[in-house]
């Protein structure tokens, strides 16, 4: 049994979100699209000092690492602040780990909404003991990605879980599982193995999702995941988006959602376990994007069709 996971308790009109960048550098024109659906449906987003920062050191930072972290420990901790959602991804989120500080948080648990890089903070939240969403950012917005994404990230704030039928998949490995759910971004559940921030996995339901990765890189994440026994340990696996895999000129399913040699590559990894596996969820940085709660209960049922049940 999983030990018990705190749900933030549910949004009401009115209430705060506070918008933070823990990684990337991101423009106010690309923000503007998701703050406005914030405030369509009754919340007041509130903007982190370095939302729109910019600190170049290899990569362009939404901060510098204290501004980073002074950014999401006032999001953590405002009593004020009722949810907190990233702008983006991209990289940096690594960085904040060692410093983020969870004493009012605690007495005020709130919603971290995000993906991508998000990934690692949401699992220091729930090696806390708090459950996250793993959903679309702000940013996402303003790309045309699809609306129910977001609505259904409203649902879940406002205290509905998520039910999903997903279409069948040459892939998929029949069977049923439950456990709880955790994961998120590969490379990161991949660059946390080891360390104490890395995941549990025993009994739990593993979720991954990549982009823009050669397919040896996809396959040395996967033989890491496999040589710290990840797939001894786990009773179910759940796989999203696999976009802009390989290289362009040579990949024909490069802007594909799916991409099947990626399925493959996976396929062929965990042939050997008996878990049930569901290919082609929709979650990752893909158009389809729909949300899933890091931390809670999951139920998925592989037959012809593939339910995956909160």
């Amino acid at each position: 049994m999983s030990k018990e996971i705190i749900f933030p308790k549910s949004l009401k009109k009115g209430d705060k979100i506070a918008i933070v960048s823990p990684a990337g550098y991101v423009e106010e024109s690309q923000l503007e699209s998701g703050l406005n659906l914030i405030k369509s449906k009754g919340y007041e987003p509130v903007l982190g000092a370095h939302v729109y920062g910019r600190f170049v050191k290899g990569y362009p930072y939404s901060g510098t690492e204290q501004e980073r972290i002074d950014d999401l420990n006032w999001a953590l901790n405002d009593d004020d602040i009722s949810a907190i959602w990233a702008s983006r991804g991209g990289y940096g989120c690594q960085h904040l780990l060692h410093h983020l500080k969870l004493k009012h948080f605690r007495k005020n648990p709130k919603w971290y909404i995000g993906y991508s890089d998000n990934t690692v903070i949401q699992s220091y939240l729930l090696k806390e003991g708090y459950a996250s969403i793993h959903a679309q950012t702000i940013k996402t917005s303003s790309f045309g990605v699809i609306e129910e994404g977001y609505r259904m990230t409203f649902d879940i704030l406002s205290g509905e879980l998520p039910k999903f039928l997903v279409e069948d998949n040459e892939f998929n490995k029949k069977g049923r599982a439950k456990g709880q759910l955790i994961g998120g971004n590969l490379a990161l559940v991949y660059a946390l193995l080891g360390t104490k921030y890395s995941f549990d996995f025993k009994d739990k339901i593993l979720f991954i999702e990549d982009i823009g990765e050669n397919f040896y890189s996809l396959d040395r994440m996967l033989m890491s995941l496999e040589l710290a026994g990840v797939f001894k340990k786990i009773n179910g696996l759940i796989v999203g988006g696999m976009i802009n895999m390989g290289k362009e000129a040579e990949n024909k399913e490069y802007e594909e959602s799916f991409d099947s040699f990626a399925y493959q590559l996976i396929s062929d990894r965990i042939k050997k376990y008996d878990f049930p596996t569901v290919f082609g969820f929709p979650n990752g940085h893909i158009f389809d994007n729909r949300p899933l709660i890091i931390g809670a209960e999951v139920k998925i049922k592989v037959n012809d069709k593939a339910e995956v049940e909160f």
